[in-house]
């Protein structure tokens, strides 16, 4: 059910004075139970819930950033998004997770790796998904033009 308008006071929805579908809430989801139980517990949680899901992404970036700056220690590497310029086959100009060294504050990707056919596959199906995401990105760039 999409809610078309539902305000938030403080972090309890107020379903009283929203709609759905062009009807009141109450009348439109007729299951005043779910209204007040657990819609209710999963917007007031939503909070924690992002909390969660960024901290895992928040200390990425952090090791991405460490490894970047400070260097990957001697003989080992890491996977960064890095723009491609043809490594492993991959187009030139995509932004594509590659395993690289660091120095420097430099990054340099690791070539020479063994690929198999399943990995190539996957590589394939991947870079085929980031040139439509990339192109997507483009088009709607333009129409913003207009």
């Amino acid at each position: 059910m999409r809610f078309e308008t539902m305000p938030l006071l403080g972090a309890y929805p107020d379903v009283n004075h929203g709609s759905a579908g062009g009807k009141p809430i109450r009348a439109a989801v007729g299951d005043d139970a779910w209204l007040d139980g657990e819609l209710i517990t999963t917007v007031q949680q939503r909070g924690a819930a992002v909390i969660k899901a960024r901290l895992p992404c928040a200390n990425a970036v952090c090791n991405h950033v460490r490894d970047w700056l400070r260097g990957t220690p001697a003989g080992a590497w890491t996977s960064m998004g890095v723009v491609s310029e043809g490594a492993y086959g991959v187009q030139p100009g995509l932004v594509y997770s590659y395993p690289v060294t660091c120095a420097g504050g430099q990054w340099k990707v690791v070539e020479g790796l063994p690929i198999d056919e399943a990995s190539r596959s996957r590589m394939l199906t991947m870079e085929a998904e980031l040139k439509e995401e990339r192109d997507l990105a483009l088009q709607c760039l333009a129409e913003r033009k207009e």
